[in-house]
């Protein structure tokens, strides 16, 4: 007990004398301030001010070049040395479909490090990215790591860093097959039609013109491209459905879940009682509650917080919800691009793919031409 008084005696009289040394030097400034002429303190004031300000502008500025942006392109804004090989691209898109417009989205991300985050991690039960094993792929497009381990329903592998690369790149998307990657998840005008999702949906589980007027109306409501919500339903049910589109009994209760929300596992019964408790859960006891329901699902989840195209809902590198790489909606490397296929398909079929649309272009920082 003895040693521990003496101990913190000698702290408390460390602690007052460095007090007594603070005290003393804060008034040997004040007395040398004193003797200063006035007007050299106006002076020193003002050059405290001025080093202040350039201090805080130049905080600001660097936030502001770190902070994510959206800019319509306009044929002369986009930085060639910066962002080699958009520009063409783009301007071919434009002299092909004068009506069309481009939004230059500054993502502010090092494009190897988007790579990185994308790719293998032994923090992550399950990959974000998934390629199916019934393709065949060049060698170095599965993911060394995990090699011919698979997830999901059994039939995906994990995909590699090179695969994500080449499906990623946004100059690989910059053309008229896949650019509808990029087009902007909003409800248009006179560009979307019962007709055109009346061809989409011919010979499918969606097929007839009440369901094609409900989510025609579903879009218009949500202010959500109908076009895109028809695909997205065909791309996760394909043509013929499936249990959750038809209706599948779970507690007694009949559910819906065309949108495949929450199917996740790795195993099919596993898959389809997550997406069915999920159903249930919100009601969805028809499947016109299930459409209703997964539309402001994805509206809410996804397009209001940034992750307005297929290739954001893809990709998370919209930061607005204060995370990345987090926040995606399927693991199927390939979605965008047969999603995208099958919208233009409609915008085809429909004669508006000449309308008024925009389309969100991703620029990555240090990528290579």
């Amino acid at each position: 007990m003895n040693k521990f008084r003496k101990l913190k005696n000698i702290i408390k009289n460390v602690v007052l004398n460095i007090i007594n040394v603070l005290i003393k030097a804060i008034k040997n400034i004040g007395r040398v301030i004193k003797q200063i002429p006035t007007k050299i303190k106006i002076f020193l004031a003002i050059i405290l001010i001025v080093i202040i300000a350039i201090i805080s502008i130049s905080i600001i500025k660097a936030n502001e070049e770190k902070k994510q942006k959206y800019e319509i392109y306009d044929g002369t804004n986009l930085d060639e040395e910066k962002y080699p090989g958009y520009k063409e691209l783009i301007d071919n898109l434009k002299e092909a479909h004068p009506n069309w417009t481009f939004t230059l989205f500054y993502t502010r991300l090092d494009w190897d490090e988007v790579i990185s985050n994308e790719g293998h991690s032994d923090f992550r039960t399950n990959p974000l990215n998934l390629i199916p094993d019934y393709y065949e792929y060049p060698e170095d497009w599965v993911c060394q790591v995990c090699g011919n381990r698979r997830y999901d329903n059994g039939s995906w592998l994990c995909a590699s860093d090179e695969a994500i690369r080449q499906q990623m790149n946004p100059k690989n998307i910059l053309d008229e097959d896949n650019i509808f990657q990029f087009l902007e998840l909003k409800y248009t005008e006179g560009a979307h039609t019962v007709d055109g999702i009346k061809s989409l949906t011919e010979d499918s589980f969606l097929e007839g013109d009440s369901t094609a007027e409900a989510l025609l109306q579903a879009g218009r409501n949500a202010n959500v491209d109908p076009y895109f919500i028809t695909s997205r339903l065909i791309q996760e049910q394909g043509r013929e459905g499936t249990v959750l589109s038809r209706g599948y009994e779970y507690n007694g209760v009949v559910v819906y879940n065309p949108f495949n929300i929450a199917a996740t596992g790795n195993d099919t019964e596993e898959i389809l009682q997550n997406a069915a408790q999920y159903a249930y859960n919100q009601g969805w006891d028809t499947i016109e509650k299930a459409l209703i329901g997964g539309v402001d699902f994805v509206k809410n989840g996804y397009i209001e917080v940034g992750q307005n195209t297929l290739y954001l809902q893809k990709f998370d590198i919209v930061n607005q919800d204060g995370e990345l790489y987090t926040n995606q909606y399927m693991q199927n490397l390939f979605a965008p691009e047969s999603e995208a296929e099958n919208m233009r398909d409609i915008y085809e079929a429909s004669n508006t793919v000449d309308s008024n649309l925009n389309f969100i272009i991703p620029l990555y920082e240090n990528m290579e031409d």
